[in-house]
């Protein structure tokens, strides 16, 4: 095990994150971690990590108990490591009391608000991708807003102080897998800000901050067996270890409010423009991943490397990035995307890695599939490869296998998804309708038709007969 080449006591907070989940812990921090390591200088940028769910208490316990420290095991093919991270130095929990986390980011020496939240913790509509005051935490924020719980509504209040004292604002960096995430937070915050002051909104408008990022590495959940393994194989008795890739790549906006730690000297890229490598990100790792994911469950497969070294499931994954999803990117600056692909189907067959499928399905936003399906309608091109990736996942949150075991779907309308998947069978139009989730895709008749073709064979057929039709047909 690799420790750190710095005081972890010396070092001081600069950075408030909210969301401090193993991705998080295996990204952002890593780099932070690693920068300490190579000037001495970035010992304030340290990182004071926020929950806002109840949920966080476990992973704030066993950290405390640790003194803020845990193991990141980076494994593939080749190679494995082991690194006892030191760049936290705290966590506070805001599930019913946020006062603390609000006194932390108004200081100033807090310069950046940083924020894993996933897709479902901004209050957005997914139809508009606009902040939904109908929301239930957003509504509840806006009725006191002064004791929020909601990211955004910690941000607002947290400027909206500053700007009172006069204080120098912070940068808001979303690390979520969200296309332009920098400006659909600041839109966001801007939206919920006018909705208490018009001259807050605008302040925050003239000298808030909100850089866009690309992040990219694959951090499955931590097991109970990796626990034991890192025990029996290295010694390391550790409550909170996380376990990813050694692949990593981070593209940030260099655009801040008062400063930020020069992460390009270890491995992250500061672009004046992210946009097209968060969109090649998206629409080739993220959405492979979700269209892999989801007839991999109803296959029986449990890991994402299992369901990768299924030929038939490998063969669909290339033609969608080469066929379709691929076909909506232009050229990336320093990219190969025949390269970039090919490294993703690597990505994902690397058995090191066990990233399940169940994981994959939970977390994964179904715009990565909406987004660039949009645009090959836009475009007049087939949807075949993304129609099929869509039906699956309708079949999938009827809640059972096609053995009949059953599936546990997490999703925020998981109980509205089943009931619908259930009354349409192989029609999809029920789910479709759902406007707040496929807005005025699920009423365009090249979807429904596509997706109810789709639907109708895998309910006939079984998903992998369904599969190997579509491969016989597109010859892939």
């Amino acid at each position: 095990m690799r420790h750190p080449r710095f005081n972890p006591k010396a070092i001081q907070p600069g950075i408030v994150h909210i969301g401090l989940g193993n991705f998080h812990r295996a990204h952002m921090a890593r780099y932070t971690h690693a920068l300490m390591e190579a000037d001495a200088s970035a010992l304030h940028w340290g990182i004071l990590g926020a929950g806002l769910l109840p949920a966080d208490r476990r992973v704030h316990d066993a950290l405390a108990e640790q003194d803020w420290l845990y193991s990141l095991v980076e494994r593939d093919t080749q190679r494995e490591s082991v690194t006892l991270v030191g760049s936290l130095c705290g966590m506070l929990l805001a599930a019913e009391d946020s006062a603390r986390l609000l006194d932390a980011i108004v200081r100033p020496e807090t310069r950046i608000v940083s924020l894993t939240v996933t897709s479902d913790g901004y209050g957005l509509s997914p139809a508009t991708k606009r902040l939904d005051p109908a929301n239930p935490t957003i509504a509840a924020d806006l009725m006191d807003p002064e004791h929020p719980h909601s990211a955004v509504g910690l941000i607002v209040e947290a400027y909206r102080r500053r700007m009172i004292a006069g204080s120098r604002p912070f940068s808001a960096l979303s690390c979520d897998n969200i296309q332009q995430n920098g400006r659909i937070l600041r839109q966001a915050v801007l939206d919920y800000a006018a909705l208490r002051c018009r001259h807050l909104a605008d302040w925050i408008a003239a000298h808030g901050r909100f850089p866009c990022t690309m992040v990219d590495r694959i951090t499955p959940a931590t097991r109970a067996e990796d626990i034991d393994w890192l025990c029996e194989r290295y010694g390391v008795e550790d409550a909170a270890p996380v376990f990813s890739e050694s692949f990593s790549q981070w593209v940030i906006e260099d655009d801040f409010a008062d400063g930020r730690p020069d992460w390009d000297l270890v491995g992250a890229l500061f672009a004046p423009h992210v946009a097209p490598y968060e969109r090649m990100k998206l629409r080739l790792l993220n959405a492979s991943h979700l269209a892999a994911a989801g007839p991999a469950r109803l296959m029986g497969y449990s890991y994402i490397h299992e369901a990768i070294s299924d030929d038939l499931i490998r063969r669909y994954v290339k033609a969608l990035m080469d066929r379709e999803t691929g076909q909506t990117l232009t050229n990336i600056p320093c990219v190969d995307l025949e390269t970039y692909k090919e490294t993703v189907v690597a990505r994902f067959a690397n058995p090191a890695i066990c990233d399940s499928v169940d994981r994959v399905n939970r977390d994964a936003s179904l715009n990565y599939l909406l987004d660039p399906l949009a645009d090959r309608l836009a475009s007049g091109h087939s949807i075949d490869l993304l129609g099929f990736a869509i039906a699956a996942w309708i079949r999938r949150v009827r809640g059972r296998d096609e053995q009949g075991r059953p599936i546990e779907v997490h999703h925020p309308l998981a109980t509205l998804l089943r009931e619908r998947a259930e009354r349409g069978g192989s029609d999809p139009a029920p789910v479709l309708a759902i406007e707040s989730l496929f807005g005025h895709l699920g009423q365009n008749p090249i979807v429904l038709k596509t997706v109810a073709d789709q639907l109708f064979v895998i309910d006939a057929h079984g998903v992998r007969d369904a599969l190997a039709r579509l491969s016989a047909k597109l010859g892939f």
